[in-house]
């Protein structure tokens, strides 16, 4: 037996409770994993609350990604006792994900982790971070370079804008973080960012070309917030969009593509091929320390998950919520 969250939507209707389940009911897969840690990121937060149509099939156990340790394997790239981590891949979604104490999933949809990480630290990452680092890489195979201007961060706040503001300032950027929240503004300039500036002014329709003030952007946003953001970057400068807090539309103008050459990067963190993968957490684990990690961190147990889902979609959740599922 083991502890999981499960999703369910029958007759007595829509809901999310920890249950203890036997192994038995776990899906098909090459690898079964103790899971250590999992994490809260938004599509969880969604799936949770019911608030947006992430689950396909019911029951599911949500969770896009966990960490923990091969129990067995019919995967001859794995073996009992190797620690893991996995993003993506529909799990939690699709296919039973990590918020439990066991995950049974294919064995190409996992990476080894990077052997100076643990479990704890990849997690307080999590999918966020990962989606973080994919979005800098993009940006400096680009060409964008420390020096060359300022990068914008919006949804600064959440999880994905925290680690990239970490992310950058490392790699020496100049950082403008961008947020509904002025109270966080301290938090953010000792997370990297050098200024901070108020979401309100991307987020409702803007001008198709404005004044250029950013040689690059992460953005998590969507909708008026990315199309003002490319409105703003700076001569052959570059946006990683990863995000659609606000929305899935983009009510943007070519201009800025065409008159100034910026390029739009989508950063897709789900199917990534494994190189990818092993590239981005090799530099997730060696750049961020859990000293640079844990203040970012609230910690919470399986039994905590669905209240903090709840504060996690109106907003009240700063940084990262990791799971431990064995609490």
């Amino acid at each position: 037996m083991f502890k999981a969250v499960l999703i369910e939507k029958d007759e007595q209707g829509y809901r999310a409770d920890v249950v203890e389940l036997p192994e038995s009911r776990l899906p098909e897969g090459d690898v079964l994993v103790d899971v250590e840690f999992s994490t809260l990121n938004y599509k969880d937060g969604l799936a949770i609350t019911g608030k947006g149509p992430i689950i396909r099939s019911f029951p599911m156990v949500p969770g896009i990604d966990f960490a923990g340790t091969v129990s067995s394997s019919s995967d001859p790239a794995y073996s009992p006792g190797d620690r893991v981590v996995l993003n993506g891949w529909g799990v939690g979604e699709q296919h039973w994900g990590g918020l439990a104490q066991r995950a049974k999933v294919k064995g190409d949809w996992l990476i080894k982790l990077p052997t100076s990480m643990s479990s704890r630290r990849a997690m307080i990452i999590g999918t966020a971070g990962y989606t973080a680092m994919l979005s800098v890489m993009a940006l400096e195979k680009y060409g964008i370079r420390p020096g060359s201007g300022d990068v914008l961060v919006t949804g600064a706040g959440g999880g994905v804008g925290g680690i990239a503001i970490m992310l950058l300032h490392k790699l020496g950027f100049r950082i403008v973080a961008s947020t509904g929240r002025p109270e966080e503004e301290s938090y953010l300039k000792s997370l990297g960012a050098a200024e901070v500036v108020d979401r309100a002014q991307f987020s409702q329709p803007g001008k198709p070309l404005q004044k250029e003030r950013w040689i690059a952007a992460i953005d998590s946003v969507g909708s008026h917030t990315l199309a003002n953001v490319c409105a703003g970057i700076k001569a052959d400068g570059a946006v990683a969009a990863c995000g659609m807090a606000q929305g899935l539309d983009f009510p943007a103008s070519v201009a800025p593509f065409i008159l100034r050459g910026v390029a739009l990067f989508g950063i897709n963190s789900v199917t990534r091929p494994k190189s990818e993968r092993v590239e981005a957490w090799d530099r997730l684990a060696s750049l961020l320390t859990d000293a640079d990690l844990e203040p970012t961190t609230l910690e919470i147990g399986l039994n905590d998950v669905k209240g903090t889902a709840e504060r996690l979609m109106t907003g009240q959740i700063r940084g990262r919520a990791v799971v431990d599922v064995k609490r």
